[in-house]
C-alpha cells in the first residue's frame, strides 16, 4: 500500500505581514494541497502565541469545507478541557453537514498555550484536564448521537437534542506522550503523535503502547496511527536549508522565552548565529527533514517503515508562502500522489 500524505497547518504569522494574511494563506494552502492529492488537511488550536494565528480550528474548517470538495478536513486539535464536549459535538455535527463524510475531530488534553490563557478561556475549568477521559467518552456518544449511562441524569438528555446522524465525524486522540496513546487504545480510536514537538522523542513507546493495549471498537476494529512531522523541501538542498533558517531561529528564540512571528531567512542569514547557537542547532539539523524531495522522501519512507505507518502528516513553515506551497508540491510528486 502506498504511503498517504496529509497536512497540518497552523496559520503561522510572518514578520512584515498582517495576521489576516496568515489566515487567508491557510485557505489557499488547503485548495492547493487538495489539488495535489493530499489526504487530509488538519488545523491546529493555539492561544496567545504571537507566532501562531490559528486559534479556532472549527471556524477555519468551515471555511475550508466551503472551498474544497474531496480532502478530509480536521482539527489537530480541539483542546477539549477548554470546552463543553456537547458544544464541540454540535459544532462538528454542523461541520459534517457542510462537508459530508470529510470531517476529522482530533482532540487533545494540552492547553495549547499558557495556563493564564487557559484560565481565561474557561474560568471554571480548574482540574478539567483530569476529566479528559470522561470528556472524550461523552464526545464519542454525542458526536454519534448515542446516549450512554454517564449522561442519563440530564433532565433532557443531550442525545435527544441532537438526534442520530446518518454518519459522524471521525474522532482522533492527539498527543505527544504515553497518556494519549493509552487513552486512544482504551476507547478504540485513531491516534496521532506530535512527532515534531520533540523531534520524535517517545514515539516508539507511544505507538507500542497504543497497539499493544488497543481495544477494538465498532468503528475501528484495528488500531490506526499516524505521526505529524515537520519537513521542508526545495529544488536544492542549499535552498531548503536556507529557508529552514526561519524555523531554526524561532526554535532558538523559543528556548529563551522569546516568541514572535516567523522571520525572513535572508535577515537571519545576514545576522548569522553565535558559536553557542551553532552548537545547539547541530543536533536539530541532523534530525531535520530538510532537503530535496529525493532526500526528504527517503527519510520519510524510512521513518514510516520503521514505525509501521501508512500515513504521515506534514507540517511546513516558511516565511515565503510560495516556498511552502512548492515544498508540498515537490513532496506530492515524490510520493506519487494523485492530483484531483
Amino acid at each position: 500500500m502506498s504511503l498517504r500524505l496529509s497536512v497540518l497547518d497552523q496559520s503561522v504569522a510572518l514578520a512584515g505581514h498582517g495576521e489576516d494574511e496568515a489566515i487567508r494563506d491557510t485557505l489557499g494552502l488547503a485548495t492547493h494541497c487538495e489539488a495535489l492529492g493530499y489526504h487530509r488537511f488538519w488545523l491546529s488550536e493555539h492561544h496567545s502565541l504571537p507566532t501562531i494565528v490559528g486559534s479556532a480550528p472549527e471556524i477555519l474548517m468551515a471555511a475550508v469545507a466551503a472551498t474544497t470538495r474531496r480532502i478530509r478536513i480536521g482539527s489537530a486539535g480541539v483542546m477539549l478541557p477548554h470546552y463543553s464536549a456537547l458544544k464541540v459535538a454540535e459544532q462538528f455535527r454542523v461541520l459534517d453537514a457542510l462537508a459530508p463524510g470529510r470531517i476529522d475531530l482530533g482532540v487533545g488534553r494540552a492547553p495549547g498555550g499558557d495556563l493564564r490563557t487557559a484560565r481565561a478561556l474557561n474560568p471554571g475549568a480548574s482540574g478539567q484536564a483530569e476529566d479528559f477521559p470522561q470528556q472524550v467518552n461523552d464526545l464519542r456518544a454525542w458526536v454519534g448521537g448515542a446516549l450512554h449511562a454517564g449522561i442519563t441524569a440530564h433532565p433532557r438528555p443531550p442525545a435527544d437534542l441532537i438526534g442520530r446522524p446518518e454518519r459522524s465525524p471521525q474522532l482522533w486522540v492527539l498527543g505527544s506522550s504515553d497518556y494519549g496513546a493509552q487513552l486512544a487504545a482504551h476507547f478504540g480510536l485513531p491516534y496521532a503523535f506530535a512527532y515534531f514537538f520533540m523531534d520524535g522523542q517517545g514515539v516508539e513507546d507511544a505507538l507500542h503502547l497504543y497497539r499493544s493495549l488497543y481495544r477494538p471498537s465498532a468503528e475501528h476494529p484495528r488500531p490506526h496511527a499516524t505521526i505529524c512531522v515537520w519537513a521542508l523541501v526545495s529544488d536544492s538542498e542549499a535552498e531548503a536549508r536556507h529557508h529552514a533558517l526561519s524555523r531554526e531561529r524561532w526554535r532558538l528564540d523559543r528556548a529563551r522565552g522569546q516568541l514572535g512571528p516567523l522571520r525572513s531567512p535572508d535577515d537571519i542569514a545576514r545576522e548569522g548565529y553565535s558559536a553557542e547557537e551553532e552548537a545547539s542547532l547541530a543536533g536539530m539539523r541532523q534530525r531535520a527533514f530538510v532537503g530535496t524531495a529525493t532526500q526528504v522522501g527517503a527519510q520519510l519512507r524510512a521513518l514510516a517503515a520503521e514505525l509501521q505507518l501508512d500515513e504521515l502528516v506534514v507540517n511546513t513553515w516558511a516565511h515565503d508562502p510560495t516556498v511552502r506551497r512548492r515544498s508540498y508540491a515537490l513532496l506530492a510528486e515524490q510520493f506519487g500522489l494523485a492530483p484531483s
